[in-house]
């Protein structure tokens, strides 16, 4: 059965605990999770110094997230939530639930899968695009205003041209968009009191996009951004480039890395100084 809703966070961890945090996630959180019926995957990825450096967007409290992470759900959701929060809570009371300590997640939230698309060189469906392996991921959290005159315009055009457009990028193998499942509707409403996460309240002080792209990459992000955008002149000069920022409010723009079970130092050494000296 198809995914309906996704779970995607941004998370920040305390200094000196990326090597503890990664541990916990990788070989004790994530095996858990993918183990709940409902879940059809679960993925998690990094967002180094050289990622950070290709950021861009209006949120500032998302700058400082050094990881990203996404489940993906099956129906019916209201059995699959209940069992997701009911292992996070499960979790705590093991003892196996050290994050709390060192985490911060200024974005959270749940959003519906919109519609994927696949490089046809890649081959795969897709559907298969977030099981299959990457280097990288490229997401876009936007701000669409749906009352604009223009925003049927705006989302046609990316559907049409736009996407396909960079599915021609070299290093691009597809791309998923996604919706904030509180324009269909929220799979909490007859929710119980355990499903925290999922209480909007809960999440009304922080900014939430009501839209979100993630790029699927097979080469190195820096690489394939400096093609995207070496290919966009191009394509301006075709007319197949609108301005769509009356339209659509980018919050947050930034490649992420695949994480490598073990090969967790991208903030230590000189990367971690680094960051304590600009105040980060």
């Amino acid at each position: 059965m198809r995914p309906t809703r996704c779970y995607f966070s941004l998370s920040e961890i305390a200094a000196g605990h990326h090597r503890d945090h990664n541990e916990w996630h990788q070989l004790d959180h994530r095996p858990e999770n993918l183990l709940i019926p409902g879940i059809a995957w679960g993925d998690r990825w990094v967002r180094p110094p050289d990622c950070r450096a290709l950021s861009s967007g209006t949120a500032d409290a998302y700058m400082n997230a050094h990881y990203a992470i996404m489940y993906w759900f099956r129906e019916p959701m209201r059995e699959t939530l209940d069992d997701f929060f009911a292992l996070s809570e499960r979790s705590f009371a093991w003892g196996r639930s050290p994050q709390v300590g060192w985490t911060k997640r200024p974005m959270r939230g749940f959003f519906v899968p919109i519609k994927g698309y696949a490089a046809p060189r890649v081959r795969v469906s897709a559907d298969a695009l977030p099981f299959r392996p990457v280097k990288a991921i490229l997401v876009t959290q936007t701000r669409l205003d749906h009352a604009h005159r223009d925003a049927q315009k705006v989302l046609a055009w990316q559907d049409e041209i736009r996407l396909p457009d960079l599915l021609q990028t070299r290093g691009v193998a597809g791309a998923w968009t996604f919706g904030d499942d509180a324009l269909f509707q929220p799979p909490w409403e007859e929710g119980g009191p355990g499903w925290s996460f999922a209480d909007r309240n809960s999440r009304s002080g922080l900014p939430v996009p009501n839209r979100m792209r993630i790029l699927y990459l097979d080469e190195e992000p820096a690489d394939v951004l400096g093609q995207i955008e070496e290919d966009d002149r191009a394509r301006r000069r075709a007319g197949r480039l609108i301005d769509a920022s009356a339209v659509e409010e980018v919050m947050f723009e930034s490649p992420f890395r695949a994480v490598v079970p073990w090969e967790w130092d991208w903030f230590d050494g000189d990367a971690a100084k680094g960051e304590a000296r600009s105040g980060r």
